[in-house]
């Protein structure tokens, strides 16, 4: 047996350890990703697109719902897989910014700069192929995922509601991509 050989004893050991941490790692990541969906329970693809500004692709968005057509008194999700690196402080100002623009009344400064700590909590710096899955939980709040584990569970409904509604608002700003999350053609 040669040196070189697969079988020799240091070797074979780190093949080993490595099939081992894949074995443990490969179902972990899946059952973490899953989490969300057992909160959206027959979750399936409503529709998505991409959010563009001035010609670039930001991210890319799909709505979940275990309901056709939408329902969004139940639980639901939106996927954001992003095309670009985003500060979390950028994530979590433009959502207050569309929060105070979409709103029927004016909202309480002391309850936006709550919304804005638990959002700046929640969130996280994402970069080109990151996602980020919000779940909609009616009565409850919202729950913030990544491809791997929960990040935040925020118990604010109105929170949650004003969240979504940068992208399920009939005032939304990119009304083509609100069409096709519903599940309307392009």
């Amino acid at each position: 047996m040669s040196s070189n050989s697969i079988c020799t004893s240091p070797e074979r050991r780190r093949v080993l350890c490595a099939a081992l941490l894949l074995a443990c790692i490969g179902p972990r990541a899946q059952a973490a990703a899953a989490d969300w969906r057992a909160m959206v329970p027959q979750a399936q693809a409503l529709g998505g697109g991409d959010l563009t500004w001035f010609g670039l692709r930001i991210y890319r968005a799909t709505l979940w719902s275990a309901s056709k057509p939408f329902d969004a008194t139940q639980p639901f999700a939106l996927q954001l897989r992003y095309y670009r690196g985003i500060s979390r402080q950028r994530l979590v100002d433009t959502s207050i910014d569309e929060i105070r623009r979409l709103s029927d009344a004016p909202i309480a400064d002391a309850t936006l700069k709550r919304w804005q700590a638990l959002l700046m909590s929640a969130f996280v710096d994402v970069g080109e192929g990151d996602e980020l899955i919000g779940v909609y939980l009616p009565g409850r709040g919202m729950q913030l995922y990544d491809r791997e584990r929960l990040l935040a569970e925020l118990d604010d409904e109105a929170l949650a509601r004003a969240f979504f509604d940068i992208w399920l608002n009939p005032q939304s700003r990119d009304q083509k991509l609100r069409q096709r999350l519903m599940g309307a053609q392009p």
